[in-house]
């Protein structure tokens, strides 16, 4: 059976301060693309409002910028796929199996309110499909809520980009919000890797999150596991 990923990039160019750019993190794509594309998985961009996707800049540089991203970068024709993602509105949520959140920074700030992509969200869930995210991606799940009015993460374990880590990263004053502190908030049994900036993937049922970029191919390899057994 052939299975069909849903990936969310954001459409935010930089921080609250135009000159602090932000974006994707490329290879939080690319990685789990590649896992993905093994499998023989159809996959599609979603933002929260179509079109461009810009890249974060630091995320282009060595040592981060690895063989996966670079690929990416010198393929035009995925290049194309960041220039014209599609809508929410653009889709139909019943044709696809997982829902995979990105991050980078832009995120935090067009990522927990687009209703079009809470509704993507909770249908997917709601037909036994898997939802999933990486490192800030997170933040797309904050506000999602059930039919009961709960929150989709309330009582589930799960992971993300760390406050630690925000630190560690020097943004810690110019983010929007604590998301690790904000998820908590929602209900969320938050983990973390014993040390930054490790790999860590966190998998309660069919919601399954890798805490930050270096989490991205196993985060992907989980959803794979999940969607095998279905």
């Amino acid at each position: 059976m052939n299975r069909r990923i849903l990936h969310v990039a954001t459409n935010v160019a930089h921080f609250d301060n135009p000159a602090h750019p932000t974006g994707l993190w490329l290879s939080e794509l690319t990685h789990a693309w590649d896992v993905f594309a093994a499998k023989g998985f159809e996959q599609h961009i979603v933002s929260p409002r179509g079109g461009k996707v810009p890249l974060e800049p630091k995320a282009l540089k060595w040592p981060l910028c690895d063989q996966s991203a670079k690929a990416w970068l010198n393929d035009p024709v995925k290049m194309a796929l960041l220039d014209s993602t599609q809508s929410p509105d653009d889709l139909r949520p019943e044709n696809y199996d997982a829902i995979y959140f990105t991050g980078g920074h832009g995120v935090m700030w067009d990522f927990p309110d687009s209703e079009g992509l809470q509704a993507i969200t909770d249908a997917i869930w709601e037909k036994g499909g898997v939802v999933s995210a990486v490192c800030h991606g997170y933040c797309g799940l904050l506000n999602i809520r059930r039919a009961d009015g709960s929150f989709l993460v309330a009582g589930r374990k799960i992971t993300g980009f760390s406050w630690t880590e925000e630190k560690l990263a020097g943004v810690a004053r110019e983010v929007p919000y604590n998301a690790e502190a904000q998820v908590k908030a929602r209900g969320a049994i938050y983990e973390k890797a014993l040390l930054p900036f490790m790999s860590h993937v966190v998998s309660d049922g069919r919601l399954v999150t890798g805490q930050n970029p270096f989490s991205a191919r196993a985060t992907a390899r989980k959803v794979v596991a999940l969607l095998d057994k279905v």
